[in-house]
Order: structure tokens, then sequence, then C-alpha cells
């Protein structure tokens, strides 16, 4: 193992090996190693005079840009432990994640400055806002401002390897996400296992169009280039992808990150409609390699996109709380096409049944995961940590089965999470939504599948029974109304990724002797 004590270290050395080559491309902005790492020296240190402490959490609710990294490393040289928010949740769901974290810093920008303020007076441990704007913004502290910081008379706390660096919140069974605990090691082994595994060096340029704060872009689009002292070509979005493709044409991108979704609307474009020949032919000779993760890959998706453009598309595997990559099929060798890959150097499997004992080659189980990936536990969860890792090994919750080359092959899940594009969706946190309403008597929302999204929540609610003879003898309002207006109410509360395709009024659901739903008769 490589010996980097903290990631804020991991970035030192590359500073150090490569200090004028390009860490991050933004637009026309360009930051060098050596600039990425004195910007995020200044933000510690101004951190630091903040009253930032070791341990302390300090949240990041930003679009994908520059500041995001600077923040993300400058946190850490602080040896404060960073909280991703999702830029597309509401006030109410960032809120439970502050408070359980007990944050006490936000770094943000204008956008979010309305909700970061509300929030302000709600949560009781946060005390600073940190605003990434050209003006100062009364009862913020600005961040362009704290870049000018120079070192404190005191020295700054270093982080190991066992601190925690990163609460990474994901969806949980109790309706509310579940904070893991990632440390600095479990952070660098990835990057280093997952730099291995597909053979990426300095001279590369990833493509970063997926959000910085989603697990699977911090560890693949920003980290491991990072310990490889390599490009990051930054983007706000993967819309419009036009822009994109000129984008990583001009900026000779050779490794592009991406979802499912995004590889099923390329496989389908019309070149001469994305761009003309000769753009594409250029794309080609420098794009070396497209990763696909964070959602199951369909092998038609892969067969047409490989055929299409002549670029090999390799499929991974992971889960936040494995940092999160565990496998991907190698860029060298055998690539099996409905295969999550191998598992990365330095990370053991196995598969084992309903009372974990260990299946064979082609047998149908849990998968089982074990190496320095493996999460430190859930924050302020005892009971789901005992659930989750049992004599280290990770219970994933998928259901796989590997073949006697050591390919992984997902079945099913055990859990009922849905996987829309990338993200995880918990059908208990809607459910408890829907139930909020005066319409609803009972609710369920059950996963179905989505060409665009890979998968997408449906709702199923059973009315009040007054409202549903109310209905019946007043034709002014219809079920369709209803629908709607249920639709209506759930998108002033939850994130839009979470919102369900529709929702269907029933009369009853199908339930258990014991009167639970049936939500595989739904």
């Amino acid at each position: 193992m490589i010996n980097i004590s903290n990631l804020g270290q991991m970035l030192k050395n590359s500073a150090q090996k490569y200090p004028r080559h390009t860490a991050l491309i933004y637009g026309q902005r360009k930051i060098n190693y050596k600039e990425l790492d004195c910007l995020s020296d200044s933000l510690c240190w101004g951190l630091v005079k903040l009253g930032v402490k070791k341990g302390d959490r300090v949240a990041i609710l930003l679009f994908n840009r520059p500041a995001f990294v600077i923040s993300y490393f400058g946190v850490l040289k602080a040896a404060a432990t960073i909280v991703p928010i999702n830029t597309m949740l509401k006030s109410d769901e960032i809120k439970y994640m502050l408070e359980d974290a007990a944050v006490t810093t936000i770094i943000t920008s204008i956008s979010f400055l309305d909700i970061a303020s509300e929030l302000r007076l709600r949560v009781s441990s946060l005390a600073n806002i940190i605003l990434v704007s050209p003006e100062e913004v009364k009862d913020t502290t600005n961040f362009y401002k704290l870049l000018k910081s120079e070192p404190q008379e005191y020295k700054v706390v270093q982080s190991t390897r066992d601190d925690i660096a990163v609460i990474m919140y994901t969806s949980g069974t109790t309706g509310h996400p579940k904070g893991a605990m990632l440390t600095h090691g479990n952070l660098i082994s990835n990057a280093i296992s997952s730099a291995k595994a597909i053979k990426i060096n300095h001279r590369d340029n990833f493509v970063c169009v997926l959000p910085l704060f989603h697990s699977f872009a911090a560890t693949v689009c920003m980290l491991l280039p990072i310990f490889c002292g390599a490009k990051i070509t930054i983007f706000v979005s993967p819309r419009p992808f036009k822009r994109v493709l000129r984008g990583m044409i001009k900026k000779r991108a050779t490794v592009f990150t991406g979802v499912p979704s995004i590889f099923n609307i390329l496989k389908d474009a019309k070149l001469p409609w994305v761009l003309t020949a000769p753009l594409i032919s250029k794309l080609i000779n420098r794009l070396r390699m497209c990763i696909s993760g964070a959602a199951a890959l369909p092998v038609e998706t892969l067969v047409q996109f490989e055929k299409k453009f002549k670029i090999p598309l390799i499929e991974g595997y992971g889960l936040t709380e494995a940092s999160p990559v565990v496998s991907l099929n190698p860029l060298k060798g055998v690539r099996k096409p409905g295969s999550i890959g191998l598992p990365l150097p330095d990370v053991k499997i196995k598969v084992v049944d309903e009372n974990s004992k260990e299946l064979g080659f082609e047998q149908i189980g849990e998968l089982l995961v074990k190496g320095p990936n493996v999460m430190k536990g859930y924050l302020n969860k005892e009971e789901a940590n005992l659930e989750t890792i049992k004599d280290n090994w990770l219970y994933t919750g998928d259901l796989v089965r590997i073949d006697k080359d050591n390919y992984i092959y997902v079945v099913g899940r055990k859990k009922e999470m849905i996987n829309v594009r990338g993200f995880n969706v918990y059908p208990r946190e809607i459910e408890d939504v829907l139930y909020q309403h005066p319409y609803v008597k009972e609710a369920a929302v059950v996963g179905i599948v989505d060409s665009h999204r890979g998968e997408a929540p449906k709702g199923f609610v059973v009315l009040k029974d007054q409202l549903a003879q109310d209905i019946k003898m007043d034709k002014s309002k219809t079920i369709d109304d209803i629908e709607r207006e249920l639709l209506h109410f759930l998108r002033d509360r939850l994130a839009s990724y979470k919102i369900p395709r529709r929702i269907e009024v029933i009369d009853s659901f199908p339930k258990t002797s014991t009167g639970k739903i049936l939500k595989r008769c739904l």
C-alpha cells in the first residue's frame, strides 16, 4: 500500500510531482496542481481562523465548479469532516442531514443562499455560512476572502488514515438517509485500487459531468485523477450534451465517466445531429475509455455503444458504503457484457445465503465485501451498523452470482431500494410524505423499469373512505385530479428524482395475513 497519511497529503504529493500540470479545467479557466494545493491550503487556514476544529462537520452545497474541489481539500486539510449535500434536495431534506451530522459550517453559493440562511435559523449547530460569491453578503463569510488567508501562528492538526474524511448520506430503511462515515484511508485505498484496475496515469484527462456530491463522481472523477496527477475537465451538468461533447474534443479528454442513461442516449443519437463526422473522429482518437457506474448498465446499451463509437465502455459496481468502487470490468483482458467485472485489487468478495453461509460459483446469494474501502459505519446508527457490517464484511443487500472466472453478475436486490439514474431512492421516504396528505389513507411505492432512468418510483394510494365516496358522488373532482394533486404535493417536498413517474389510486392493497402490504403484487 502506498504510504499516504491523508487526502490532503495525497493532493500535496501530486502538486510536488506535477506542479505545473493542469489539475482543473472549467470553461476557459485552468488551475494547475501547485495552485490547487495553495488555494486549498489558504482555505484551510481561513477555516481554522473562523474556528473550524478537527472533527467539525462542514457541509458543501455547490454545483460542479473549481470551488467544490478547493473546498473539499481545504476542509480536509483543516482536519474537519466533509458533508456533501445533494443540490437537488429541498430544505427539510437538507435540514435532517445538517442536524444528524451536527454541521457547524456550510460552504455554498448564491443559488442556495436563501436555503442556507433559513437553515441557520432552524439548525442549532449551524453557525457559519461561507458564500462562493464575487461580492460580500451580509451575515456570511466570503469564500474568496478566505482564499487570501495566511498561515496561522498555531499549527493545523493533521488527519490520520483512520479519521473520518466524509460523511456521505445514502437512503436508509427508516425513510431517512444514513450517513456513511468514510475515512481518509477508505477513500485513498479506493482511488489507488481503481487506478491499478484501469491503468490511469498523469496524462489522462477525466470528463466530470456527474455531480461531485455523489460518491461515484467524487472518487472516480476527482480523487482518482488527483491521486494520479491527471486533469479533470469539469462541467456543471451533462446537458446540453452537444456542448459537453465539443468541450471534450477541445480539451482532449481521454476518460469519460457517466451513468447508463447517458450512454443509452448516446447509442441512439444520430451523429450528424450531435456532431459533424470530423469532430467525432477526433473525439474517438483521443478518448481511450468510458466508465459507467452508479446503476446497472443494460447489455444492449453496452454492445450498441461500443459498436457505434469503437470505444471501450467499462462497467463497474459500487455502493457509498464501500467508498464506493467494489468491482470493474478490466480495460485489458476479458470484459463480459452483463457482468460488473472483477473485484478491485485489495477488495475481497463472497456470496452468502440467508444464514451467512458461503455459496459456490453460479449460486445466487447476497454479495459481501471486505477491504480497506469499507466504511467505518453509519453515523448515529448503531443498530444499522450491527446489521450491515459483521466480522468486517459489508452486507450490500445486492443479490449476485459469481462465475468460475470470479466475474460478478447482479441479479436483484434484497432491499427495496430504487436506483434512479444512480441515485438511491427508498420507497419509505416517499410514502412518509404521501401519508402527510389529507386525502391519503394508505400509500405504497415500488420501483418500475424506466427506459431513460433505469428505474423510477411508482406510487399507489388508497383514499380515505369519505373522500372516495365524495368522488363517486361528485364528478367535479376526478381520480386524475387527485393523482395530479398528489404529485404536486410531492414536488414541493422531495428532490425531483424521487418524484414517482405516476401515482395510481386503487381501491385496496393486497396484504399478508398480518396486514403487511404485498408490494410484489403491485
